[in-house]
């Protein structure tokens, strides 16, 4: 039989009438799975996290039918409890499936740890915004008997000497004893 006499005959219309048919009835039936799987127009919104703590999280989010995904601590934030949630993505107010992940980010314990610079013999016009640049505060200044006028001889906290390189919270407050030029 020839290819133009197959297109044209009855038995090739039946065939190709019978594939459409198993097409549309695939395309609905999976259609129809879909909308019952992924509850086709239910939502859940978001509750306001910010400030509670993890306990009282996992329960408001059990409730709803959410996830929770606890991310990296950010920065202290000295407005919010300690390990409380301090943001939340999606955002509080939003609509979203049954099931979906609520990223959150915790409040720390307090300020991360920097190390302390190495200052020594440095002006103070260049000592102020390396300190400032990592967190630190200048505290109390003093003068010295040294011929270099404003170069820092020594640094301490707490009215102890400290060494650069140790470890101190940021927003620590951290005395300099500055040279007088005499």
């Amino acid at each position: 039989m020839s290819i133009v006499k197959f297109l044209t005959s009855k038995e090739f219309f039946k065939q190709l009438a019978i594939a459409i048919v198993a097409v549309l009835i695939l395309v609905f039936l999976v259609l129809k799975w879909l909308k019952i799987t992924t509850n086709h127009g239910e939502f859940v919104e978001v509750p306001v996290l910010k400030g509670k703590t993890l306990d009282v999280v996992e329960i408001e989010l059990d409730d709803k039918d959410l996830v929770m995904v606890v991310q990296d601590s950010a920065n202290y934030n000295p407005n919010y409890p300690k390990y409380s949630v301090i943001d939340q993505n999606p955002i509080a107010g939003s609509q979203v499936k049954e099931n979906r992940k609520i990223y959150l980010t915790l409040n720390p314990s307090g300020y991360r740890k920097v190390a302390v610079p190495d200052i020594i013999e440095k002006t103070y016009r260049q000592a102020k915004p390396t300190l400032e640049a990592l967190g630190f505060v200048i505290g109390e200044i003093t003068y010295k008997d040294h011929i270099a006028k404003d170069e820092v001889l020594e640094i301490s906290y707490d009215g102890k000497t400290i060494s650069p390189g140790m470890m101190l919270p940021k927003t620590t407050k951290i005395d300099l004893v500055l040279g007088n030029g005499n």
